[in-house]
């Protein structure tokens, strides 16, 4: 089974702002070193967090040249039937041209894997970020909390979901072995729950601003699938 990091690990995520700090100095280089094609891209935020934490990723695919867009939801409290149908309408209204890259971060990578199931053809690939998709879903420093704040067990969800069930569509899990939130193993999947695992050296908080993440996000929205 796996384990939540460690309190030390966990800790080690207040080491977060200065990751954003020098992802505030990186991302302008990082865009033009990995220019994108135009794609609408819809990026979902990790639990208890909105669009404001976003902000450094999609900022950082904008110069690139996507088309990324926030969910438009305010604060991500935890899953329900209405928020499933608001992410749907939006992933819906955004791709009337082209299939959009999904990514989600934390939380918002569970709700990514599950857009790209009930709508395929409007997805083109999901990245998650961090994302506690395999094995046992309390192996997390966060469970606890979630279950106050959303009002219902993190095994059963007001919704039906199967959280190891890989997507029909590319999909690719980045994680790390530095994550003080989420076990690697749980974020990584294993063999057939994602296409791809990419091993990224950041903080769990830090997946949407320090250089290293937004390297890397970039770098697998320009792999050819």
């Amino acid at each position: 089974m796996n384990r939540p990091p460690s309190r030390a690990r966990m800790l080690g995520e207040l080491a977060t702002p200065l990751a954003w700090m020098r992802g505030q100095w990186a991302w302008r280089g990082l865009a033009r070193a990995c220019p994108g094609d135009g794609r609408p891209v819809l990026v979902l935020p990790g639990f208890l967090a909105g669009d404001r934490t976003t902000a450094t990723l999609r900022r950082t695919l904008a110069a690139a040249g996507y088309r990324p867009q926030g969910w438009g939801l305010g604060r991500n409290l935890g899953i329900s039937p209405a928020l499933i149908d608001g992410m749907l309408a939006r992933l819906e209204a955004m791709t009337r041209d082209r299939p959009a890259a999904v990514i989600g971060w934390s939380l918002g990578g569970l709700y990514a894997r599950e857009l790209a199931k009930r709508m395929p053809d409007r997805v083109e690939r999901v990245l998650t970020l961090g994302t506690p998709f395999s094995g046992d879903i309390h192996a997390n420093n966060a469970w606890r909390l979630y279950q106050r704040v959303a009002g219902h067990a993190v095994d059963r969800p007001p919704v039906d979901a199967v959280l190891p069930e890989k997507p029909p569509v590319p999909t690719f899990a980045l994680w790390s072995a530095r994550d003080g939130i989420v076990a690697p193993a749980a974020s990584r999947g294993l063999p057939g729950e994602a296409d791809v695992a990419v091993e990224v050296d950041c903080l769990h908080i830090a997946f949407t601003s320090a250089p290293e993440a937004l390297r890397a996000i970039l770098e697998v929205l320009a792999r050819p699938v």
